[in-house]
């Protein structure tokens, strides 16, 4: 089985980045670790993907509890924001390594004009947040039946205003 993965060239950078940061905060700034490993910024991981009644969103945020994450729609855009807390019962000095990423995160969605924004419905379970957004029922797709033969409805119309009989 083939896995796709998405390929990030900047990610590396952006890790040596946070890691040169932390550096020099813990270098110079003497206001303690704890702010350090809380200090940035990270975007979850989200998949959108779209059939004829919904589009739907999973967004992975494990470790965030539910009361941590905010989902609006303002003018057509969907925003999620939420905040991954550095547990405070370990020490930080016990720590030989940290990768798991800490702090805010905002995810903002431009909505497609067939969603129905007043029926949106979020659900949160096993770390990930599910966001269905139902379509416009003029949105989704409408079969029409093709009938064989003759309208009967069409030919009784077309002899009621064919000519008339008045001798």
């Amino acid at each position: 089985m083939t896995v796709l993965t998405r390929w990030e060239p900047f990610r590396e950078f952006s890790t040596l980045q946070d890691r040169m940061n932390r550096l020099f905060r813990e270098s110079f700034d003497d206001t303690g670790r704890d702010e350090s490993l809380t200090a940035s910024s990270f975007a979850p991981a989200v998949d959108v993907y779209e059939d004829e009644h919904k589009v739907t969103l999973k967004i992975e945020v494990p470790g965030i509890e539910e009361k941590d994450i905010d989902v609006r729609i303002e003018n057509n855009t969907l925003t999620v924001h939420g905040e991954r807390k550095i547990e405070k019962e370990e020490k930080e000095e016990n720590y030989r390594r940290v990768e798991r990423q800490y702090g805010s995160f905002t995810r903002t969605f431009t909505l497609p004009a067939t969603v129905d924004s007043e029926k949106v419905s979020a659900n949160y379970d096993k770390g990930v947040l599910k966001i269905a957004l139902p379509k416009k029922a003029e949105a989704k797709p409408k079969q029409i039946k093709v009938n064989v033969g003759s309208d009967k409805a069409g030919d009784k119309t077309l002899e009621a205003k064919g000519p008339s009989k008045a001798a």
